[in-house]
């Protein structure tokens, strides 16, 4: 079945240099000829090319604007379908027009993620290909990037086809044993060779869940809150992470009273840092909500950056706060170096050995790459391998994994228990379907709308 002709602005709203309307379908060019003026004809030019001319209202023959027309014919486009983008200054109101003249002529608004979900439906990219196109579009450090650039090259697809070719291998050396049997132990060394090739593929599942982790922080971002009593120095760290004055930094205890939240980049890990109003017991009903917020973002951070004063002794309340944080990962950062030294670090060594202690001092800039360096190595072992590993970060991704590996796991039980061969395959062929649900074999069409129902319009 033909495809509707598709558009839309597949730029930015707003001013710019250059904005792009882009047509996708089979009626893509000859609509966009209808609306062009130029030295030859759409339908005559070679594909990809760009072509000098004007788009003009065919009812009013108005000229509308002065364009650049890109031609690009099936199969080698984005979405194996004629693509055309019509490159128009970048003003709203002409971007608008030229958009609303496609529309007139013969094609239809695309919906969010419809071009990239033709891309899918015509066999161009899989399905684990179009959610990276939607990492690298949302990603927020260059490893981010990275990372979803692999998984937009098919990276993981290959992985997820490697292991599902391992399971028809499998079951086909099953099927050949049972059928062609030579040997009275034919069913016992069936029986050891599908669980050693089991345990094989399950160790590799296993393998790609054990990034889970590490690639939902480059993915998503690690919530880090910045805790600690009032003027200890929390905004200015803020300030300096992000290199730029957006928390208000007085000498005054208790300035911030509402949560901030700021992305930066720490050694590749996009931090999302929230900067907490100080914690303290305080009448002033405004800080109290601060306060309680505070408490609210400890319990959902990934990431605690403690601060504490160099130039004040520690307190009950400190001590209170990081013993119910002893389940969490917790930084705890002594700042103000650059005074008197008041604080007893040796407390905090024997009582939270297993919390890192970094010793800053904000105003001269001293003891943050060590901070940054101890980030690195709490949630990375010290180092990001985008470019050797295959990262799992997407939710879809990793619940499905882990169903597969459940699924296999049961069938190296069964086969343990000496459970006929053929329901033990049963499960090999389920592991086969939930590994291909990774890249998009045999999906609902409802999943698949509400995947791509998440991309921006024009892409």
């Amino acid at each position: 079945m033909q495809l509707e002709t598709i558009s839309s602005i597949s730029t930015p709203v707003g001013e710019g240099a250059i904005a792009i309307v882009r047509l996708s379908g089979a009626d893509a060019v000859e609509i966009a000829d209808h609306l062009y003026k130029g030295a030859k004809k759409l339908d005559e030019v070679a594909s990809h090319t760009i072509n000098y001319g004007h788009i003009v209202d065919p009812d009013t023959n108005e000229t509308v604007e002065e364009v650049m027309v890109a031609v690009m014919r099936a199969p080698r486009t984005y979405t194996r379908e004629d693509i055309v983008e019509i490159n128009c200054h970048g003003g709203i109101h002409t971007v608008n027009r030229v958009l609303q003249l496609t529309l007139k002529n013969g094609s239809r608004m695309a919906e969010p993620g419809e071009f990239t979900k033709r891309a899918f439906l015509n066999g161009r990219i899989d399905l684990s290909q179009a959610e990276g196109v939607m990492d690298f579009i949302r990603s927020k450090t260059t490893e981010a990037s990275k990372v979803a650039n692999q998984q937009m090259q098919g990276r993981l697809k290959t992985y997820i086809e490697g292991l599902r070719q391992r399971i028809l291998t499998v079951l086909a050396q099953v099927e050949v044993n049972i059928d062609y049997p030579e040997y009275d132990d034919v069913e016992e060394a069936t029986t050891a060779f599908l669980k050693e090739e089991s345990a094989k593929i399950e160790a590799e599942i296993e393998k790609l869940l054990k990034t889970s982790a590490q690639g939902k922080i480059l993915r998503e971002g690690l919530s880090t809150a910045i805790v600690g009593k009032p003027n200890v120095g929390k905004s200015s760290l803020l300030n300096y992470l992000i290199q730029d004055n957006k928390a208000i930094v007085t000498e005054v205890a208790g300035t911030t009273r509402d949560i901030l939240e700021e992305y930066v980049n720490v050694n590749g890990i996009p931090l999302k840092l929230i900067d907490t109003a100080g914690i303290r017991d305080t009448d002033d009903i405004v800080e109290k909500i601060g306060v309680e917020r505070s408490r609210q973002a400890l319990k959902e951070a990934e990431l605690i950056l403690y601060v504490l004063n160099n130039n004040e002794p520690l307190t009950a309340e400190d001590l209170e706060i990081l013993d119910s944080l002893a389940d969490q990962n917790v930084i705890i950062i002594v700042n103000k170096l650059d005074l008197e030294a008041k604080l007893d670090t040796s407390t905090l060594h024997s009582r939270y050995p297993e919390m890192p202690i970094v010793r800053t001092s904000i105003v001269e800039g001293t003891g943050v790459d060590d901070l940054e360096d101890r980030i690195a190595t709490l949630f990375f072992e010290g180092d990001i391998q985008s470019a050797d590993s295959t990262y799992v970060s997407n939710n879809r991704h990793i619940h499905l994994l882990e169903q597969a590996k459940a699924v296999i796991s049961d069938a190296i039980e069964s086969a343990d228990m000496d459970v006929p061969i053929d329901i033990v395959q049963i499960d090999l062929v389920k592991t086969w379907e939930l590994l291909g649900e990774v890249i998009g074999e045999d999906v609902s069409e409802q999943l698949i709308d509400q995947l791509f129902s998440q991309f921006c319009l024009g892409k």
